[in-house]
């Protein structure tokens, strides 16, 4: 890692996330070069950087739907680049594991065939045993906390962006997970509702004490709500640290990108 950013081991007996040396390659192309960082449990860490760096490749490693071809990732301490999907056992702890990470996807990924409610429950239905009364309080919840109250009837195809990316929040934080991934939550939002997507995962965070691993492109929402920064090109991290830290560096592909600046160690494509 460049000068003035440096892997530091956790301290943390359980830290949310450990990545060791991670690498993925497609081909001869490589995505993640032996990128490591440690986001502490309570974290909001955002990871910047331009458009096909590794980003969504560094989630996917996470929920262990691409394997990494070297290094380790750990959630609370668990290897999970050690288990084996063809293994029973090891199956049941993936799936585990799993159940600690909410999702929130670019484009929402809501059901157009389903009630907002419906949507919500989904994973209620999918992955608990409650019964319809409770899923339909804890959904009726849910809502409420993402400013959305009453709104179980309608269907998708009736809500504005900002309102089915809340919805999406709300289905994300259903089974009440310890970390939550947001692929891009601001993309395709007008500003005032890309700053309110931020306070909600403000407000989310500050409520129930999950951790956020944010993927994102922009500055302003880092500058918002993060606690730890990364910024990836080119597969490899160029920088990672405490938000006040990365945003005091000096570090050129950091200045780079929160001035907007065309010149510089980014290249241009």
């Amino acid at each position: 890692m460049p000068e003035g950013f440096h892997y530091v081991p956790p301290t943390d007996p359980a830290p949310a996330v450990v990545f060791e040396n991670v690498s993925k390659s497609f081909g001869k192309q490589c995505v993640l070069d032996s990128v490591s960082l440690v986001v502490p449990k309570g974290a909001i860490m955002v990871m910047l950087g331009p458009s096909g760096t590794g980003k969504s490749v560094l989630l996917r490693c996470l929920v262990g739907l691409i394997k990494p071809d070297a290094g380790h990732i750990y959630v609370f301490g668990e290897d999970l680049t050690a288990l084996d999907e063809s293994r029973s056992a090891d199956r049941n702890k993936l799936f585990a594991l799993r159940r600690k990470f909410g999702m929130l996807f670019q484009d929402g990924a809501l059901f157009d065939d389903m009630s907002v409610g419906d949507n919500v429950a989904f994973p209620m239905v999918q992955h608990t045993r409650l019964g319809t009364a409770e899923i339909r309080r804890q959904v009726a919840e849910n809502l409420k906390r993402v400013g959305l109250p009453g709104v179980e009837n309608k269907m998708v195809s009736e809500l504005s962006g900002g309102m089915r990316k809340r919805v999406a929040f709300a289905r994300a934080i259903a089974l009440r997970p310890e970390i939550v991934l947001c692929d891009e939550p601001s993309s395709g939002l007008d500003p005032v509702m890309s700053a309110t997507l931020d306070e909600l995962i403000q407000e989310l965070h500050r409520e129930l004490g999950m951790t956020f691993i944010v993927i994102s492109h922009d500055t302003a929402e880092a500058r918002k709500i993060s606690t730890h920064i990364g910024l990836l090109y080119k597969g490899k991290l160029q920088a990672f640290d405490t938000a006040e830290r990365v945003l005091n560096s000096s570090h050129s592909h950091v200045k780079q990108f929160f001035e907007r600046n065309t010149q510089g160690p980014i290249k241009v494509l």
